[in-house]
């Protein structure tokens, strides 16, 4: 038997795919003993099955797979609910058995026990579960021991092996390899109970001893399949033998009722396999259908026959042998489900159903139902064979308006494809994925929105090389989607069918998905070519019309086939995507690849793919295929043609059909309020499939007459046929394109999770209205199981919809789905009220809903789609002009692009988004009656207050461009903003001519002045904000507003000093007319209030703002309270920063001393007191702020005595210079140092310095503040300090009158001198650092060397003075003929020293120095030495150590050193007073003479 027509589709169950699992381990307390190693029990196999049970009924799922063969899946679900998130999964100890069984729990005990499950593992061992709600098990991590029995078959019975297991409430039955059945009260009693097991068996007597008879001698027939029905009110066990026997037992009374052999004589080969039968049709007779599985060798048969149970007077059951057979050749089948008279029979290549009268026992209707596989490769452009295809791809003509883009618009082709809700799954996804070499975690791709999907998608294509050109990222796409589809494949396998008896609801359970059976709308069934099936009014009732039609319809099936699915992809994206691609220029082009067939482009793609070889025999083919294609068409069209006389009869039969193909109203339909959940959501899925297949249709025929017009030539087509298709027909097809495309995006597009900026996401994220649905599906956003089109019914609205779908809570059958999907289609397109002649009107309530979710992108495509086709529509102008819903079209398309910028968008993109929404903006408001339009508009409050009430136009738009500034603010765009707030300026003018005064008439009470100030105060915001500073400006000086104005200055320079563009201030840019004073005041203001640390300082800005027009002492006071205002930050700021404080304070005393050295020396000076207050006469607006801030003023006579006693000029700015650069020098050397809040003295300051070994700055603070002998004072005082410094560790005892010296004194050379010196020198940087500022400062002071030696000497009575020392006493030259005289400073000063310090030697041989240079003078100036008062020697001093080393000598210390002194200098003393007595007489004589 053939394959029938196509009946019906699967529709995938949203969420199905999707499940979180929550892992439960069954440990048993005493894990049973296993004998063997060997299997007890049927091996794993992929299983799966459901469970009806209870009113309203619940579906429970379970699902066993052969590659976790340790774990049963449990899910429940409600119709009436969404589906679950959650399900539970039993982890055992051992491999189960493909059997599970659930039944509820009638007692519904206080514990929470809802459900009872049966489970039998390979070993044997039984269990019996009590289950609660799945959110029960939450926190738990093993199943509770108390909650489940388990009981080893094995060792109870120690029987054969199990064959075959089936189970009841409270029974669980198993079928052996002997042939025996096993009835096991598991849950009911005790397993050590009596009557715990039962056998089913023969007791007739005589039959009883015959069957042990017949066992005993030739072995029963192993049990195959165990079956239990309903049969009046009993339960009947049907049994299935391996030889094909048929036994049927009445469970009641363990009683066998019948023993059949169903199976062919003739074929003694074939093997049965399994039982299914149908539902009971009476409650007094059982009458059913019973469907077995067997066959032979490469070949599988499904036989059929009739049971029939009588429940009379005396119970009788009879079976019909084997009536029908059906063959199954080409595929392995999988399941078999009857119900309600259908057989429907699962293979791995479809579904089949079959029509089954049980009276006449007669097949009466093949169907073929398509499996979901189908649909996804269609969508993933799997198994294309279409010669054009490729083609289509490749063709750079039909790119060529978007050759930058083409790479980005052909990946949102593959995405939206693969992004469909039923298409796209988490595992087959990773495991793509991997393929790739990538590494990637199961937990972290679950967690990703569809957005981080995507973008983990394009960065695999980029680093695949995938991105490059079009011909890559083609080849990329087609080889990822082949992986995925694969995959898909994989991880989908079908496991079984299920079917709710109550309302003939089919669905099948996959290994990671469930999903139901749908049938065929009408026109599905036309255009499959179930031509008998339909049953239509609308369609031809003449058979030529009906020939005309079906002919037409070939026709278009053999364009499609010919251009292959790429075609219907690409013009479906160039719809949405209209700004990127337009419509227009697809359909010439597709028509033109029709006719012409194989390119360039195309061959070269083939060379690339196939190797050269396989690409010519490639193009071979494909210039076949066309040539054929080209001929076949031209011998259709003209046949078409002599049927119908005309093409004007064609076309009046084409133009039937399309009315045939616009979505129809619903007449039954019922307002209420819906609420998402499964039944809705297939009903989603089956709308998109179905307009899916209606927009592919309607794109076929568009094509078809674009073909006809290219050829119109060929094929006699008058000049009438043809205007007639361009100005009738395509409008009419367009229009149907758009209706459905909206249905197919609706339902494929999954919701986006609005951006974390979006106030309204935001909003309802926090679940105010503690509605547990909303938070439900809140979490759904950003998922591919949510499409826009669910999203309709969380909002609540209102919905037409035939009321008994709605209040259902099972699952639908396949007609009802159908019925379903009419009637949303009507409620999508034309909404609920029966005026609507547009679907202009329901569109716009659509967008709001979605709108309010923050599906802006979706919201987009939306309008675009709509656009593009009130473009095209003739009648546009009308449309904009009478209804409104133009202008409400672009209003919440401008929301959306406005939105859409804020989310996501950078650089280009976003600038365009809000170019864009400026646009259709002011698109909206100069339509025609748009202040009506849009105060209807429900998706934002403010606009309907904002503009209720205005009686003028002019008005209206006025309060409307002040509401999109508004928003535009709102989205922190300040361009648009900006755009507006000018055009509400210039509705304020015209307002203003067409009223009487100077009010704004209806608007408000306010005065024009004041609403001009405000938009004004706009502008000036929003081009500050985009930093057009200048624009800004004008901006200020255009308000008419004083205080407006003044608070637009404020802010104006506030933003400025933030942002660093002070400069504008300060250069002179801005000419500031009448404003100068008001800028001096807010900057004022601004440096009082502002940190110091600040920057830019504001106390900088107005010493530059002053300085540029010359005002130098204002300059000089704003730095200065600068300067003062970082003194009083110093006591509380960290070291680290205390430098760089002073440093800027440093700063800032410089600058204010050179600005008053610009000022007359008479009115250089400032007053710190009130030159430096901010504004004493300005005026602020009213601002708190502000008020706090102000002070009372002096009076004029506290003004004169401040200035006289408080003044500030050059000279003490300069001192506060000096000090505060002390204070820097100190806080760098010292890291301890502290400035305190009052600044150190001058005195103190000078020892701190010292202390730091800062000389430099010790000495330029005591030349700033001393002079004269003050100055002579504080010299020594460094010096005696920094001498003091030179000798740290003092030696031997103070001196005294009877000191006694330890140092030898003995005579040293002059070199050993000027060794130690050198030596002594560079041990110490101090001696250095003493010689330069004593060398620096002598001339200052020139006792400075004899108070640095004496506080040597002092200090360590031991030390020999420095060389250098020494020889400044000596004046830097040796001893002359003057003798000791000099400076105060002079040898003399030096020898007194020695004396005193007890140096004898140094003395000694000081003196005996210059005696001898006195003595050995040269002839020249021997004459100088004979004059009168030539020469000088401190001979007191000398007497004084004359005196000295005699006392030594005479005390017993040290009398030879003594001794030789004394004979040393009583030499010198005689020899230089003899010449002294010569030199006298010489003089005497030559007076005389």
């Amino acid at each position: 038997m053939g394959m029938g027509s196509l009946g019906g589709t699967e529709v995938p169950i949203l969420g199905s795919d999707a499940v979180k699992w929550l892992d439960l381990s069954v440990v048993a307390s005493s894990p049973p003993h296993h004998s063997s190693h060997q299997p007890f029990a049927p091996p794993t196999e992929d299983a799966a099955s459901c469970h009806i049970i209870g009113d309203p009924p619940v579906y429970l799922f379970w699902r066993i797979h052969k590659k976790l063969p340790h774990v049963l899946e449990l899910l429940e679900l409600s119709p009436s609910n969404d589906f679950p998130s959650v399900g539970l999964r039993l982890v055992f100890q051992d491999a189960l058995c493909p059997f599970a069984f659930i039944w509820q729990d009638e007692t519904r005990s206080s514990t929470g026990i809802q459900y009872f499950l049966y489970a039998l593992t390979v070993s044997g061992i039984a269990y019996l579960f009590q289950l609660k709600n799945v959110c029960d098990y939450a926190s738990c991590s093993t199943f509770p021991q108390n909650k489940f029995v388990g009981v080893n078959l094995q060792a109870i019975t120690q029987a054969e092996a199990i064959t075959a297991v089936a189970a009841t409430k409270g029974r669980l039955l198993i079928g052996r390899q002997d042939g025996s059945i096993n009835c096991f009260q598991l849950g009911t009693l005790d397993k050590d109970a009596p009557g715990f097991m039962h056998e089913l068996r023969d007791d007739s007597g005589i039959g009883r001893i015959w069957s042990l008879m017949a066992r005993s001698r030739s072995g029963a027939s192993p049990v195959q399949d165990l079956l239990v029905s309903e049969a009046c009110g009993r339960k009947l066990l049907l049994v299935l033998h391996v030889d094909g026997s048929l036994r049927g037992w009445d469970l009641s009374s363990h009683t066998r009722l019948f023993n059949h052999v169903i199976s062919p004589e003739s074929s003694p080969g074939t093997k049965v396999s399994r039982l299914c039968i149908s539902d009971a049709n009476s409650q007094n007779t059982y009458n059913n259908s019973l469907s077995i599985e067997h066959g032979e060798i490469n070949v599988e048969m499904i036989g059929i026959c009739t049971l029939h149970f009588d429940l009379g007077d005396k119970i009788t059951f009879s079976s019909e042998p084997l009536m029908l057979e059906i063959p199954l050749t080409e595929s392995k089948v999988i399941d078999l489900k009857m119900v309600s008279e259908k057989l429907w029979i699962l293979k791995e290549d479809g579904l089949l159903i079959y029509d089954i009268s049980l009276e006449k026992m007669d097949l009466q209707e093949v169907m073929n139902y398509g499996l979901h596989e189908a649909f996804v490769a269609d969508q993933l452009f799997q198994g294309s064979e279409s010669s054009l295809d490729d083609l289509v791809w490749t063709n750079q003509a039909l790119f060529s308006s978007i050759k930058g883009q083409v790479v980005p618009f052909v990946s949102s082709i593959f995405l939206r494809r693969l992004f469909q809700p039923g298409i796209l799954q988490n595992i087959p996804l990773i495991s793509t994925i991997k393929g790739y070499n990538k590494q990637c975690a199961d937990t972290d791709f679950q967690s990703l929105t569809l957005h981080g999907l995507r973008e983990e998608i394009f960065s695999l294509m980029e680093c695949e090389g995938g991105s490059g050109n079009q011909t890559s990222v083609i080849c990329w796409w087609k080889n990822f989607c082949s992986r995925y589809f694969r995959n898909w494949c994989k991880s989908n396998l079908p496991y079984s069918l299920f079917a709710d008896t109550s309302t003939g609801a089919v669905g099948l359970v996959r290994q990671n998905s469930i999903s139901l059976f749908r049938g065929l709308e009408d026109i599905e069934m036309l255009i499959y070519g179930s031509f008998d099936e339909i049953h239509d009014s609308d369609l031809p009732e003449n058979d030529l019309d009906r020939e005309i039609l079906f002919e037409l319809l070939r026709c278009a099936s053999s364009i499609s086939q010919q251009l292959g699915k790429a075609a219907a992809a690409i013009f479906c994206e160039s719809l949405i995507s209209a700004p990127v691609l337009s419509s227009e220029e697809i359909v010439p082009h597709l028509v033109k690849i029709l006719e012409t067939g194989c390119s360039s482009a195309v061959v070269e793609y083939h060379i690339s793919q196939l190797g050269s070889g396989n690409a010519w025999k490639k193009e071979l083919s494909d210039h076949k295929n066309q040539r054929k294609f080209s001929v076949d068409m031209l011998l259709t069209l003209h046949t078409l043609y002599s049927k119908a006389d005309s093409w004007a009869k064609v076309l009046d039969v084409l133009e039937n059909y399309l009315k045939f193909l616009v979505p129809r109203k619903s007449n039954q339909i019922i307002e209420s309020e819906v609420k998402f959940n499964i039944n809705t959501s297939i009903m989603v899925q089956s709308t998109s499939q179905i307009a899916k297949v209606m927009f592919e249709s309607a794109l076929d025929i568009l094509l078809l007459l674009g073909y006809l017009v290219n050829i119109s030539g060929q094929v006699h087509m008058m000049q009438e046929d043809i205007s007639r298709i361009q100005l009738e027909l395509v409008p009419l097809i367009e229009e149907i394109l758009t209706e459905w495309l909206i249905l197919h995006f609706l339902g494929i597009t999954p919701c986006e999770s609005p951006a974390s900026e979006d106030f309204s996401s935001q909003l309802s994220s926090l679940h105010i209205d503690g509605n547990s649905d909303n938070r439900s599906w809140n979490g759904k956003l950003g998922t591919c199981n949510f499409p826009l089109a669910c999203l309709l019914f969380v909002d609540r609205g209102r919905y037409g919809e035939d009321q008994t779908y709605l209040s259902s809570h099972s699952l639908p059958n396949p007609n009802d789905i159908v019925r379903s999907v009419r009637n949303f289609s009507s409620w999508i397109i034309w909404g609920l009220h029966e005026e609507s002649a547009s679907f202009f009107s329901h569109s716009t309530d659509l967008s709001v809903v979605l709108m309010k979710h923050g599906q802006y992108e979706a919201v987009e495509e939306l309008l675009a789609v709509i656009d593009v086709y009130s473009r095209k529509e003739k009648t546009s102008q009308s449309v904009q002009s009478t209804s409104g819903e133009w202008c409400r079209h672009l209003h919440l398309l401008g929301l959306c692009l406005l939105a859409r910028s804020h989310c996501g968008l950078q650089g280009k993109a976003k600038e365009k988004k809000v170019h864009e929404a400026v646009r259709c903006f002011f698109r909206a408001s100069s339509c025609q009656g748009a202040s009506q339009a849009l105060q209807s508009l429900s998706i934002h409050g403010p606009l309907q207050s904002y503009c209720n009430g205005l009686a003028s136009e002019a008005a209206w738009k006025l309060h409307y461009y002040q509401w999109v500034m508004q928003m535009f603010e709102q989205y922190n765009r300040s361009d648009g903003a900006f755009e507006f707030a000018l055009a509400a300026l210039e509705q304020v003018d015209e307002v203003l001519d067409t009223g009487n005064d100077n009010s704004v008439g209806d608007l408000s009470h306010e005065s024009a002045t004041t609403i001009r100030g405000r938009l004004w105060a706009n502008v000036f915001k929003f081009t500050l904000d985009l930093n057009l500073y200048y624009d800004a400006y004008c901006a200020i000086i255009s308000n008419p507003d004083e205080e407006s104005k003044y608070l637009c200055l404020r802010r104006f320079v506030i933003v400025l000093i933030e942002h660093g563009a002070s400069k504008i201030l300060c250069n002179g840019g801005l000419p500031f007319v009448g404003l100068i004073e008001k800028v001096e005041q807010e900057l004022a203001w601004k440096a009082e209030r502002s940190d110091v640390a600040v920057t830019p300082s504001p106390y900088k800005l107005l010493y530059a703002f002053e300085m540029h027009r010359h005002n130098w002492r204002k300059a000089a006071c704003y730095i200065y309270r600068y300067s003062v205002r970082l003194r009083g930050e110093l006591v509380s700021k960290e070291q680290h920063r205390i430098s760089l404080i002073l440093q800027e304070r440093l700063n800032g005393l410089s600058a204010a001393i050179n600005a008053l050295n610009l000022v007359h020396a008479a009115y250089a000076w400032i007053d710190p007191q009130f030159d430096n207050n901010i504004c004493p006469d300005g005026h602020y607006p009213n601002k708190k702020a502000r008020k706090d801030g102000e002070e009372k003023l002096p009076s004029t006579t506290e003004l004169k005595y401040w200035r006289a006693s408080h003044f500030i000029d050059v000279d003490k700015l300069e001192k506060e210079f000096v000090v505060t650069s002390a204070e820097y020098s100190l806080s760098i050397a010292n890291s301890n140092f502290k400035v305190t809040e009052k600044q150190a003295l001058p005195p103190e300051m000078v020892d701190l310095l010292v202390k730091e070994n800062l000389y430099d700055m010790a000495f330029t603070v005591i030349l700033k503040f001393w002079a004269g002998s003050e100055l002579e004072r504080k010299l020594e005082q460094v010096f005696i300090a920094m001498s003091v410094k030179c000798c740290p560790n003092t030696v031997g005892s103070p001196l005294g009158g009877n000191s006694v010296i330890t140092h030898p004194l003995l005579l040293t050379s002059a070199e050993d001198e000027t060794s130690r010196a050198i030596l002594q020198t560079k041990g110490s940087s101090q001696w250095g650092t003493l010689e330069l500022y004593l060398e620096k400062y002598k001339g200052m002071h020139p006792r400075l060397p004899t108070i640095v030696a004496e506080t040597l000497l002092r200090t360590n009575p031991q030390i020999e003075l420095p060389l250098w020392l020494v020889r400044m006493f000596k004046g830097g030259r040796r001893a002359t003929a003057w003798g000791m005289t000099g400076q105060e400073s002079d040898p003399a000063s030096l020898f007194r020293l020695y004396v005193n310090s007890c140096h004898f030697v140094e003395a000694v041989n000081l003196l005996l120095e210059y005696m001898d240079s006195f003595a050995s003078l040269k002839p020249a100036d021997i004459i100088n030495r004979k004059k009168m008062s030539a020469i000088w020697f401190p001979f007191t001093t000398i007497e004084m150590l004359w005196c000295q080393l005699g006392e030594l000598s005479s005390s017993g210390h040290i009398t030879d050193q003594c001794d030789k002194l004394k004979r040393l200098l009583r030499g010198a003393l005689t020899n230089h007073l003899k010449q002294v007595e010569a030199d006298s007489c010489d003089a005497v004589s030559s007076a005389i003479v």
